[in-house]
This record gives structure tokens, C-alpha cells and sequence, in this order.
């Protein structure tokens, strides 16, 4: 009888670091940056990238030090998952934690890293960098309501 992946058999906050750690797709989708309307709670995502993504693999390019180089980063952790609601419907945090399981195209699923950019779900090639901004208001420009919804085929 075969073994069920850990994903299916712990909840996040039974998982070890690397098991969590795993759980990332790569799609780069948290990383974008928002807004919050101040009268209605609102998130407004934006197709504006943080300074610290690597845009070509959807990856943090200082993953251990990006608290010290964006002090707003949100660590995410089995703790602040369920209050989190900007995160992206495709996101494996969010799909386990909803019972929802992986989607066929998560590199845990497919073995391969790349399926989460070729099944549309990843940020690649979609977005500009913070850097490029002249002021960070600007990324309102850069509105992307579309990028709230669930991504990828399921």
C-alpha cells in the first residue's frame, strides 16, 4: 500500500520547515505588491513586483534576509494563514488549508518547477519591478483585480 504525502496527512502546522517550505509553488503571486482601501478593507492587487523577486523564476532573490530589505514583508506561517485573505486562490497554503489539496500543476504533483509557469498560474513575465516606480503610489497604475482569482486548471 502506498504512503500518502505528507500534505495529505498533516495540516500545516504539523508539517516540519522543509515540508512547509516545499508547499511553495513558485508562482511569485505574494509577492506583488497591494493596497488597502483605508475606508473599506478592501485589497487592491497590483502587476507591480517586490524589489526583492526575481522575476524570471518567481523566486525571492534574499528569501532569509527579506525582512531586513522589506521590513512590510508578511512571513507567512501556519499561524497567520487562515487571516491572510489576499492570498492568491491557487496558493498551496491556502488550497491545504481550505481542504482543497494541491492542484495538478503544483511542482509536488508534476515533479517538474516549471509547471506552475506553463499552466499559467506563476507571475512570469506579467509584472514590473517596485524599482522601477518613481513613487510607490504609482503601482495603482498597475491594478489587477484579475490576479485574485483562482489561477491554473484544476
Amino acid at each position: 500500500m502506498a504512503t500518502r504525502p505528507y500534505w495529505e496527512t498533516k495540516s500545516l502546522r504539523q508539517m516540519t520547515g522543509p515540508e512547509w517550505e516545499s508547499l511553495c509553488d513558485g508562482c511569485g503571486l505574494c509577492c506583488l505588491v497591494r493596497f488597502e482601501d483605508e475606508d473599506s478593507g478592501e485589497i487592491i492587487p497590483t502587476r507591480v513586483h517586490c524589489r526583492l523577486l526575481d522575476a524570471g523564476t518567481c523566486t525571492c532573490s534574499n528569501y532569509v534576509g527579506r525582512k531586513k530589505h522589506v521590513p512590510d514583508c508578511i512571513k507567512l506561517t501556519p499561524q497567520n494563514v487562515d487571516q491572510l485573505q489576499w492570498m492568491p486562490l491557487s496558493c498551496a497554503y491556502r488550497r491545504i488549508n481550505e481542504g482543497r489539496g494541491l492542484a495538478d500543476w503544483h511542482p509536488l504533483i508534476s515533479g517538474d518547477p516549471e509547471s506552475v509557469h506553463r499552466a499559467g498560474v506563476s507571475v512570469r513575465g506579467e509584472t514590473i519591478s517596485e524599482d522601477e516606480l518613481e513613487d510607490p503610489e504609482d503601482a495603482m497604475a498597475y491594478v489587477a483585480y484579475d490576479l485574485m482569482e483562482e489561477r491554473g486548471d484544476d
